[in-house]
């Protein structure tokens, strides 16, 4: 049991680190009506932008406190995105405006290129380490209830609480401010929305700045863990089975689909795994999300669309 309750909570954590890369899918979308492949390069961009100004800053500065140099390096990377933002939409948005969906989704892949360029240049190629100071030792749970407790790492709990937290807080925002509110008609119909003043160009540059702030956050939690490398890119594959299933436009569904795939694949590879010969946790969600498409192509919380003649 207490094997099992690891395992559990191990995949939980994972999850929650998936869900992290797939808010900026939804959000986007959710907003913009546009699926943006280039979320993957925005999340490698910001953790080496984060990872490389807080090397920078006390070499500029001779800051010796790690904690503001961090924050510095998280203001400027910040900063990164927001000029991002602002010159996706200036360059890229702005003439694509009430295009194909096919076209929106083919400027995107332009955009990662572009970024994955763009870090090499400006921040180098190498493996850099992120230190936010995040504990990387377990802790033991649960130990008056199972002999010698559960097993839990400290960094993926703290992964999961800031995860939480940020969902918590876009949740509000879509749904309770005047911006939000905005957003969501901007997604149903550009025109519209237009028609009835509100500012298309401002209210892009918005989303796609908090998408950015949300890679900057996923890219410090991953380059925490595993470093910031170039394969940080294909995280954002795993996080397009999460939006399958948790839908396009549902933000706690990009958590509920995160911790469905986190814990499916972590209890396959361990209990499955050795009957068909392991690897199940490669492409366990993928074959989920395909059973998705099949029979719920709107996700467990995405919007059914209903087109009428």
């Amino acid at each position: 049991m207490a094997f099992f309750l690891e395992t559990l909570f191990g995949g939980l954590m994972a999850g929650m680190l998936y869900a992290l890369v797939a808010l900026g899918f939804v959000l986007i979308f959710k907003a913009s009506g546009v699926f943006n492949f280039a979320q993957g390069a925005m999340v490698l961009f910001a953790a080496l932008a984060m990872a490389r100004f807080s090397e920078w800053i006390p070499q500029w500065t001779g800051l010796d406190n790690k904690i503001i140099a961090n924050v510095l390096a998280f203001i400027v990377a910040g900063l990164f995105m927001l000029a991002f933002a602002y010159l996706v939409e200036r360059w890229v948005l702005r003439h694509l405006v009430n295009q194909e969906g096919v076209t929106l989704l083919m400027a995107t892949l332009g955009i990662t290129y572009f970024l994955d360029g763009l870090g090499q240049t400006i921040f180098g190629s190498a493996v850099y380490r992120i230190d936010i100071g995040m504990p990387k030792e377990p802790v033991f749970v649960m130990d008056t209830v199972f002999e010698g407790g559960l097993l839990v790492s400290k960094e993926d709990l703290i992964a999961a609480l800031v995860a939480a937290c940020l969902v918590m807080c876009l949740s509000l925002f879509f749904q309770k401010t005047p911006t939000g509110r905005a957003l969501r008609a901007v997604a149903d119909d550009h025109q519209a929305a237009q028609s009835i003043g509100i500012p298309l160009n401002r209210m892009w540059v918005i989303v796609w700045f908090v998408a950015g702030l949300t890679a900057l956050v996923a890219g410090m939690i991953w380059g925490s863990k595993i470093g910031v490398q170039f394969s940080l890119t294909t995280v954002a594959l795993k996080a397009l089975p999460v939006i399958i299933l948790g839908g396009l436009t549902s933000v706690p569904g990009a958590i509920i689909g995160g911790l469905i795939i986190g814990v499916g694949e972590k209890l396959s590879e361990i209990y499955l795994g050795p009957m068909i010969g392991g690897g199940i946790e490669l492409w366990f969600a993928y074959v989920l999300a395909l059973v998705f498409l099949l029979f719920r192509p709107q996700g467990l919380f995405g919007e059914k669309i209903i087109d009428r003649v």
